[in-house]
């Protein structure tokens, strides 16, 4: 049978709670704009804000995966669109920047994002994730703020993440088995997620 991870809905939201205030303490009332990945940090997101104690402004950018024609050949590429928020990132000049994502694997996306945020000179540019995976990097890149650190074999459900049918997201758990054992087997006897 295979081995299944779990972080409860009440760990979960205890670690959360935390994050937030070591937050709160470093921003020291000062506006915070956050900036949120879509659509699997939602939930994360949502929890995180509301332990975080200063004048905040949301913003939301979703990644767009597209095949780009370029000198005869075709490659995929990933844009990023924003939702609501700063139109750029020069909009962010001078400000204290929170990147969230609910997981840093490769932290290809994350350092992506946080460069382009870069471009706008803000005062600080801070990044916070649930999920740590530390075996996965291809980037030299580390949280600030993290939840859990966690195996990069393990894929996730619950929490804002879905499984890989789509379902799962609204499960207040967080489960995981390894990539070498998902599956058929992996997914019986479970309800929610992988």
């Amino acid at each position: 049978m295979a081995k299944v991870t779990t972080y409860s809905a009440g760990r979960i939201a205890s670690r959360v709670k935390a994050l937030g205030r070591q937050i709160s303490r470093e921003v020291a009332g000062r506006r915070l704009d956050v900036v949120v990945t879509m659509d699997r940090s939602f939930m994360f997101a949502a929890d995180l804000i509301r332990f975080i104690s200063a004048p905040m402004v949301l913003h939301f950018v979703r990644e767009d995966i597209r095949d780009v024609e370029h000198a005869g050949h075709t490659r995929r590429e990933v844009f990023f669109g924003n939702r609501g928020g700063s139109s750029s990132p020069a909009d962010l000049k001078g400000r204290d920047v929170l990147l969230v994502d609910v997981i840093l694997d490769s932290g290809i996306t994350q350092d992506f994002l946080l460069r382009r945020i870069g471009e706008g000179k803000p005062r600080s540019l801070r990044l916070a994730v649930l999920l740590d995976k530390l075996n996965g990097r291809r980037v030299a890149l580390e949280p600030d703020y993290f939840g859990f650190k966690t195996a990069s074999n393990l894929v996730w459900s619950g929490y804002g993440l879905a499984a890989s049918n789509g379902t799962g997201r609204s499960g207040g758990n967080l489960i995981a088995g390894s990539t070498g054992t998902r599956g058929r087997k992996a997914a019986r006897g479970r309800k929610r997620g992988r």
